[in-house]
């Protein structure tokens, strides 16, 4: 119980200093006098919804209830985007103090212009909540083809034209309509791709999230077959008894089978076509994350690999690509990766692409080419933490292999 109270009052409290500065600032800005009690008191409505999310989340240790209902999700979308917008108000607030007025806030010849700013202010946190409304109600099944062709010299002839269909990033436990699930997954099918490949985060943390949307992803069908890795996030749940872990493993390890993926572990599948092939090679996740497992192993993965065989590589970890795969002793044609959400919020454009996560990942969306190894990084198909996407939509992106002279 005390374990449970204990975030919660750390979090109440921070709400409430959030709360208390925002106000602070609103009567110092402005002549309020008694007509402004009407937005006082939608304002403190507002506030008290937020608490009330934040209780059932932390009473129900963060999972609400299984499977996640919509409700579920728009209270931890309310109290997740109230917040960050909060936050980003009294960061915003506090940075016009200093800039503006070198930190006398309430300089009497600077009213006007400190009247503005807030104003300013408020209209900018106005417009991210509702963009973060509509990103946990229609957003975040928001599902966005992204073609991709990527020319390689020496692919082989039967491969030419070969498409592929790469996600990322399922995240089932936050999903709540099995119904919006399957428009994506007949979005997928509507491409006609001959291989579909996923790049792990199965699910949030407990194995059997999954377990709604088995017959969904079941119904995913491909020529050349279905192939997957696992993700940091698919570690979390094992039970720390070595007893209870093989069983937890095979039950999950059992799941991908039903759906019929072939999960490559630290392996590699050769990938043929008329007279020719290609190898397909999945690692255990690998990433520079503190916390994250490091059990990918490239000279395991690649045992049995020619040196002039093409190969695709998946790894969940876009950071395994700086530190190991490009000071790997051959070369690695193509990696397939996930793992960055695009933090979910940003924007994805031709000529303008941001997102708070490029801060922390060096590559974190899109293609990378270094001399002749390329990486693609996939945006996710599922969400996580936050349950909407603003701008960074759920992708599944369609990779053309050609071969060029």
């Amino acid at each position: 119980m005390i374990l449970r109270v204990l975030p919660l009052l750390i979090i109440v409290g921070l709400f409430s200093l959030l709360d208390y500065t925002i106000i602070r600032s609103f009567n110092r800005s402005f002549d309020i006098g008694f007509y402004y009690l009407g937005p006082q008191v939608i304002y403190a409505v507002i506030a008290i919804l937020g608490y009330l999310a934040l209780s059932i989340l932390i009473f129900s240790n963060g999972r609400l209830s299984y499977p996640r209902t919509r409700m579920n999700n728009y209270l931890i979308g309310f109290a997740f985007a109230l917040f960050s917008c909060k936050l980003i108000y009294v960061m915003l607030y506090s940075l016009g103090s200093i800039i503006i007025y070198g930190g006398n806030s309430f300089d009497i010849w600077s009213n006007s212009a400190w009247e503005f700013w807030v104003t300013f202010c408020v209209g900018v946190i106005v417009f991210i909540f509702l963009s973060m409304i509509y990103g946990m109600t229609r957003g975040k099944y928001n599902f966005q083809v992204v073609p991709i062709s990527i020319p390689f010299p020496h692919l082989p002839l039967a491969f030419d034209g070969l498409r592929i269909a790469h996600i990322s990033d399922i995240h089932s436990g936050t999903w709540d309509s099995v119904e919006k699930v399957a428009q994506g997954i007949k979005m997928i099918q509507d491409e006609k791709p001959d291989l579909i490949l996923f790049t792990g985060d199965l699910v949030n943390q407990y194995k059997d999230e999954i377990d709604p949307y088995m017959d969904t992803f079941a119904q995913l069908t491909a020529p050349l077959g279905k192939y997957a890795v696992l993700g940091n996030h698919d570690y979390v749940g094992r039970p720390r008894d070595p007893h209870q872990r093989k069983a937890y493993w095979d039950d999950f390890l059992g799941k991908f089978q039903y759906m019929g993926f072939d999960l490559i572990l630290n392996d590699n599948r050769l990938i043929k076509k008329e007279n020719e092939s290609i190898r397909l090679v999945g690692v255990e996740n690998w990433g520079t994350g503190r916390f994250f497992p490091k059990k990918g192993d490239l000279d395991k993965a690649y045992r049995n690999v020619g040196m002039d065989e093409f190969n695709i590589l998946m790894s969940h970890d876009p950071s395994h690509w700086d530190e190991k795969v490009l000071k790997f002793p051959r070369q690695v044609d193509l990696t397939l990766s996930g793992h960055t959400h695009g933090m979910q919020f940003g924007w994805d454009y031709k000529w303008l692409r941001w997102s708070p996560v490029r801060y922390r990942y060096k590559r974190w969306i899109g293609l990378h080419k270094v001399d002749h190894q390329r990486l693609y990084i996939n945006r996710g198909f599922g969400m996580l933490a936050f349950p909407g996407r603003v701008g960074m939509w759920p992708e599944i992106t369609m990779i053309t292999l050609r071969k060029t002279d």
